[in-house]
C-alpha cells in the first residue's frame, strides 16, 4: 500500500517538527559546552607528613605517587644535604633520590593508596643513624556518580532522527517527482 503524497508530506512535516522540538529541548537542557568540554576531575589535594627526632625534622609532601622530602636540623633549621634517606612504608624500604635543591624524592605506587599509614624516615649521615617516625594520611578523589555521556548520547539521538527525517523528505520528493512525470 502506497501512501498518498499528501499523507507522506504531512508525515515528513510532522517528523521535521519532532526533530526541531528535540533540538530545542536538547540545547536548552544540555548546553553545548557540556558536550564539548566535560568537567576535569578535581586534583588530588597534597598529603603532608612530619616526623622529628631530637636533632632532625623531616617533612614529606605527597602528590599522586611521589613524595618530596625536606630534611632540616631542629637547632638552626638548616637543610641537611649530605644524608642518605630510606623510607619504610607499608613494610617495604624505599630509597630516595637526592635532588639538586637539597630535597629528596621518593616515587612509589604505595603512595597512591588511600588511608592512614605509618612510615619511618631512616636517615644516615656519616656514622650517625636516626629513625624519624610519622603517620601519613593519604587522601583520595571521591568517585564520580553522575554520567557524563548523557548529553553526548542525546546528541547522537538527535542526529539519528535528523538523518531519518532527511531521508523521508528526500523519498517524498522523489515520489512526487515520479508521480508528476507519470501524469
Amino acid at each position: 500500500m502506497l501512501l498518498r503524497p499528501a499523507r507522506l508530506a504531512w508525515l515528513a512535516w510532522f517528523a521535521a517538527a519532532t526533530v526541531l522540538a528535540w533540538l530545542l529541548v536538547a540545547t536548552t537542557t544540555f548546553p553545548l559546552c557540556a558536550v564539548a568540554a566535560p568537567d576535569a576531575p578535581p586534583p588530588t589535594p597534597p598529603s603532608r607528613v612530619e616526623a622529628r627526632s631530637a636533632d632532625l625534622l623531616a617533612v614529606g609532601i605527597v602528590h599522586d605517587d611521589q613524595m618530596a622530602i625536606h630534611l632540616s636540623r631542629l637547632l638552626d633549621n638548616a637543610p641537611v644535604h649530605d644524608a642518605v634517606i630510606t623510607v619504610l612504608l607499608r613494610g617495604t624500604l624505599h630509597p630516595t633520590i637526592a635532588e639538586a635543591d637539597g630535597s629528596y624524592t621518593l616515587k612509589t605506587k604505595d603512595l597512591a593508596l588511600p588511608g592512614a599509614v605509618a612510615l619511618v624516615f631512616q636517615v644516615a649521615q656519616g656514622d650517625a643513624h636516626e629513625n624519624l617516625d610519622g603517620t601519613l594520611q593519604i587522601t583520595s578523589i571521591p568517585a564520580k556518580t553522575e554520567d557524563q555521556n548523557g548529553a553526548r548520547q542525546m546528541g547522537w539521538w538527535v542526529l539519528n532522527f535528523a538523518v531519518c527525517i532527511g531521508f523521508l523528505m528526500l523519498l517524498s520528493r522523489r515520489r512526487k517527482a515520479a508521480a508528476a512525470a507519470g501524469d
